[in-house]
Formats: C-alpha cells, sequence, structure tokens
C-alpha cells in the first residue's frame, strides 16, 4: 500500500503522515511535486523516529507517475459531484482492500491542504473515499485525516480477510490510462462523445470499470475492441475517401487483434 500525498503544503503534516504511518505498519510514501522541503527540521521533528520514511519518500512531479505501478487506488474527496457516487467510508475502503487482497499493489491518495485533488487527479483512482464528518465543519486537517483512514486500513489488513481475486493480476494505473486513451480516441471518432468534451460521459465509465476492478486480460480485451472500431472508423473514412478521389491508395491496418 502507497501512501500518495499531492502537493502537500505544510512540513509538520509531513512529518506528521510518517509518524502515523510507521504507528500502523505502512512504509511507502509518495510526494507528488510537495510545495514545501520535505527534509527540513519540522519535517523531522514531527516525524520523530519515523524520520526514516521522510528519507526514502519517493518525489514525482506528477500523481499519474506516482500511480504507474498501482493497481488499484483510492482517492480522499468530500467534493460531490456529478461523477462522483457510491463513496466508501474509511472502514469500508479498510474492508475493500482487504477483499482484494495484499497481493494487489493499491494506493491511498490524498489532494492538498487548502483544496483537495483536482478533477483530473480523482480520474485517476477507481473508487473515492469521504470522511463522515460535521457539515457545520467538514474540513480535517491532512495528517488526521491520513491517520484515520490508515487506523481503519490497519484494522481490516490485520483481520486477514482473504482476498476474491485469486491469481489473478489486476491491470495497473499505466495500463488503465493506456485504455482510456484509446477508448476516448475511438468513440470520440463514432461521435459517441462529444469531442469538444470527451471526458463528460467517460467519467462514468471509468467510475464503472474501476468499481468493477479490471484485469490485465480484461483490458487486453477491451483495447481490442477499441482497436477494432477504430480500424472500422478508418475503413469507412477511406470509403469515403475513395468516393471522391477513385485513385486514393488505402493504407493497411491489421491492429485489432486482443493482444497486439
Amino acid at each position: 500500500m502507497a501512501i500518495v500525498l499531492v502537493e502537500p503544503q505544510g512540513p509538520l503534516n509531513i512529518g506528521s503522515v510518517c509518524r502515523s504511518m510507521a504507528n500502523f505498519g505502512f512504509t511507502d510514501l509518495r510526494l507528488v511535486n510537495p510545495q514545501t522541503d520535505h527534509l527540513c527540521e519540522d519535517a523531522r521533528k514531527m516525524a520523530v523516529k519515523a524520520g526514516d520514511l521522510l528519507e526514502s519518500a519517493r518525489v514525482y512531479d506528477t500523481l499519474a507517475e506516482a500511480l504507474s505501478d498501482r493497481q488499484y487506488s483510492l482517492g480522499t474527496t468530500r467534493r460531490f459531484g456529478r461523477y462522483r457516487d457510491d463513496f466508501l467510508s474509511p472502514d469500508g475502503a479498510g474492508d475493500y482492500l482487504a477483499e482484494l487482497g495484499c497481493a494487489v499493489r493499491s494506493a491511498l491518495v490524498f489532494g492538498r491542504e487548502d483544496r483537495g485533488l483536482l478533477t483530473e487527479e480523482l480520474d485517476l483512482c477507481q473508487r473515492f473515499i469521504t470522511i463522515p464528518t460535521s457539515d457545520d465543519f467538514p474540513s480535517m486537517n491532512l495528517a488526521q485525516a491520513v491517520t484515520l483512514c490508515l487506523y481503519e486500513l490497519s484494522k481490516s489488513i490485520t483481520a486477514g480477510q482473504k482476498t476474491t481475486y485469486g491469481d489473478a493480476e489486476l491491470a495497473s494505473t499505466a495500463e488503465l490510462e493506456n485504455m482510456f486513451g484509446r477508448m476516448r480516441s475511438a468513440l470520440t471518432n463514432i461521435e459517441y462523445l462529444d469531442v469538444s468534451n470527451p471526458d463528460h460521459i467517460l467519467r462514468t465509465y471509468r467510475r464503472i470499470f474501476g468499481r468493477a476492478g479490471l484485469m490485465e486480460r480484461d483490458v487486453r480485451v477491451m483495447q481490442g475492441l477499441w482497436r477494432r472500431i477504430g480500424w472500422l472508423y478508418k475503413q469507412l473514412d477511406e470509403e469515403q475517401l475513395k468516393a471522391v478521389d477513385p485513385d486514393a491508395v488505402p493504407v493497411e491496418d491489421d491492429s485489432c487483434g486482443e493482444d497486439n
């Protein structure tokens, strides 16, 4: 389980997160474009004896890079937008990840202290976590939110719940994003997606596939579908071109199989 902080602004929060991670046995800290020096004295003081986690923290330019090797990511948010439904509570998230099993490379993603995760960053997460707080004072301190979530995850992990995925491998974030890229192109070409805003509908598919938990083979099958749609669209385009110019020469393309 990787703990990912996106553009953290406070060194005290980063140090506190390291201490909480050590408390509950988590060791993989990833920082995306931190807005402060995570190795400064303030961070080290708050980390106390978890300074080694500060030292070993990996820094990335983008969230996509930080999640590229992850198979399942949970993003934390309080933004109840049109494409964000079916939220998990921290304890529900713990149970859900325990069901996936410890072999699944997962990540827990936290946003900026002042504005959380952006929509494009939430797109990279398969499910969302929200902490049920008072409507009068809903926002939590970053380190406190991380601590609460890690506590619930730790409870579920130590409960030893069995995985329901057997030996099958979930697709990585990089594989999923490649598939969504092909999907966007294919469905935009056939005018299913609005060319001016293709993500409008695509985000609904992200949620559907996210809840399903796509395996590597699932992604290969879907990639074959998008390639086939692309190939058919190209054939139609060539037929239209030949209707205008009979001497036009079509370009061969046989890359529509599942494993290409």
